[in-house]
């Protein structure tokens, strides 16, 4: 196989028009070569952190739409699913990712619950992360979100940090906020990435104390805007990263639409490209080539280097996308779940009222940090209840795995003037977690997830909407196509009844993510991420 073009030498900082040879999945020879073509040859994209499970896709049907936009490899963090199914999940993930070309390389999790302050499907203890450490197609420690555990010193925690490093392994890091002395500590324990930045300075911090920093542009936490002047300076220390990237997003563009974003701030072409392509294959040391003689054929034509609109992708020598057609196929699976919760009464997600102010939840757009609110609360014969007027709405977050009393809180700029929300992509336990006008709206849509153990669903006062998710509650067993028009209907909807959010659905999954700030909801109550405890909803004058 022979390709010609301009042939964009990311590691030598040249373009020239010549010739790739690759066989047998290896390229044999870069030559300089003057051709007719006007196209672009150059290594494929990494995704350098992202949850597969967050596109709602198993990893087969996510390599479908990822290698469209010229993905050939993702650092990928099962973290999600091994919440709720432990190193089944992750095994899941792994064998599901092998069926096709993509080159998914998994981690093993660091943090199976992310705290004691949820109820998770499974335990992964340091015993169980040292056997899949051991493994091979285990290529890095996932995200360490328990920094308090690092700083304080815990034994379990330091043990799995300890196992990556006896295995020669990077660990990936997860520290939003963290700073000064106790950022040095977490940094020397041997964490080496964080993609929780949302501020220059913070990751500037962490860039001079020897960090990698992951840019990051997901579905609903969005910091290029914020961190991508950093690039100039600091392209050798930076990668690009979705996180988490919903399939609507998905099926419009993957690590691409990053580097058409950087190109058009003016930046040079090589250094956008070695944080796309090159920094993630050396840190993690994959098996991804860079367009080199000697290298495995994974590489990739764009019409331009201005919107990178992917013509085709290449991955071992084989050509699994070209032209807007995909030759991967998808593949049958086992499926697997984890989902007991029975169905809920309107009387669960009633609150008694024994103050005047309540603590409420803050959502805040295109983050993962919350704010927390003090607002008068309103109360209807003894209970508290949504206020429409002032957009402080009711929520729940409901344990899936037992049958528990809900969780009740409220938040705000969730928007919804009628129905409700829900959806069993909560992290990071993947409890269900809703957002209503009414407590019957709540108990209505809570009710339809537990119907089809597990989904994203809307519902007005005259419809019910649902995306199920079978697999394990948070992927589903269609195709991508068909999971994102499903889910773009979804998001109309959620706006449709009064969101103004860019991206609902995506946001509302995160309220209940502890480990980030400030405040949150876990199906055992209100929680402080700032001080790691639980929180009163309720202020007594």
């Amino acid at each position: 196989m022979t390709l010609q073009g301009n042939i964009v030498d990311v590691i030598n900082k040249r373009i020239f028009k010549g010739e790739v040879t690759f066989e047998n999945g290896k390229i044999v020879s870069v030559v300089e070569k003057e051709n007719e073509s006007s196209h672009y040859i150059l290594p494929g994209f990494v995704d350098a952190h992202i949850h597969i499970e967050s596109s709602m896709l198993v990893p087969s049907e996510f390599a479908k739409m990822a290698v469209a936009h010229g993905t050939v490899a993702t650092v990928s963090d099962p973290h999600e699913i091994a919440n709720v199914l432990g190193v089944e999940g992750v095994h899941f993930m792994i064998e599901n990712g092998k069926q096709v070309p993509l080159k998914f390389n998994f981690g093993a999790p660091s943090c199976v619950p992310a705290t004691d302050f949820e109820t998770a499907g499974a335990v992964i203890d340091s015993e169980a992360v040292k056997h899949l450490l051991a493994n091979k197609d285990i290529k890095y420690l996932t995200e360490m979100m328990n920094y308090p555990g690092v700083i304080f010193d815990d034994a379990e925690v330091l043990q799995k940090i300890a196992w990556a490093n006896h295995y020669n392994k990077p660990i990936d890091g997860h520290a939003p906020g963290l700073r000064g002395n106790d950022l040095t500590k977490y940094i020397k324990a041997g964490i080496s990435t964080d993609h929780e930045c949302f501020t220059n300075d913070e990751a500037l911090e962490k860039l001079k104390k020897g960090m990698k920093i992951l840019i990051r542009e997901g579905s609903a936490a969005k910091n290029f805007e914020a961190l991508i002047d950093l690039l100039p300076e600091h392209f050798e220390n930076l990668m690009f990263c979705s996180d988490d990237k919903h399939p609507d997003d998905l099926i419009l563009g993957h690590i691409n639409t990053l580097c058409a974003k950087a190109v058009a701030k003016g930046f040079d072409i090589f250094k956008i490209l070695q944080v796309a392509c090159v920094n993630p294959v050396r840190h993690y040391g994959l098996d991804v080539g860079l367009l080199q003689e000697g290298d495995v054929a994974d590489c990739i034509v764009v019409e331009d280097l201005k919107n990178f609109k992917v013509l085709q992708t290449y991955i071992d020598g084989k050509l699994v996308f070209d032209k807007g057609a995909c030759f991967i196929e998808s593949v049958s699976f086992k499926n697997l779940n984890n989902f007991n919760a029975s169905k809920k009464a309107i009387s669960d997600f009633r609150v008694e009222a024994s103050g005047n102010k309540i603590r409420v939840i803050e959502a805040l757009e295109g983050q993962l940090v919350t704010n927390e609110l003090i607002e008068k609360a309103t109360i209807e014969n003894g209970n508290l209840v949504s206020n429409i007027e002032t957009d402080v709405l009711k929520m729940t977050v409901v344990n899936r795995y037992e049958n528990t009393k809900p969780a009740m809180a409220f938040i705000k700029n969730f928007g919804l003037k009628e129905g409700a929300i829900a959806s069993s992509v909560g992290h990071d336990s993947h409890n269900i977690i809703a957002v209503g006008v009414s407590d019957e709206a709540l108990c209505r849509a809570v009710n339809l997830i537990i119907e089809n153990k597990g989904g994203v669903c809307g519902i007005s006062n005259t419809e019910n909407f649902v995306l199920p998710l079978p697999v394990a509650g948070i992927m589903s067993d269609q195709d991508g196509v068909t999971v994102a028009k499903k889910y773009a209907a979804l998001d109309k909807m959620a706006k449709a009844l009064g969101s103004k959010l860019n991206a609902p659905y995506m946001t509302l999954s995160f309220m209940a993510l502890l480990v980030i700030p400030s405040l949150k909801l876990s199906d055992k109550g209100l929680f402080n991420g700032n001080d790691f405890k639980f929180a009163h909803l309720l202020i007594k004058d």
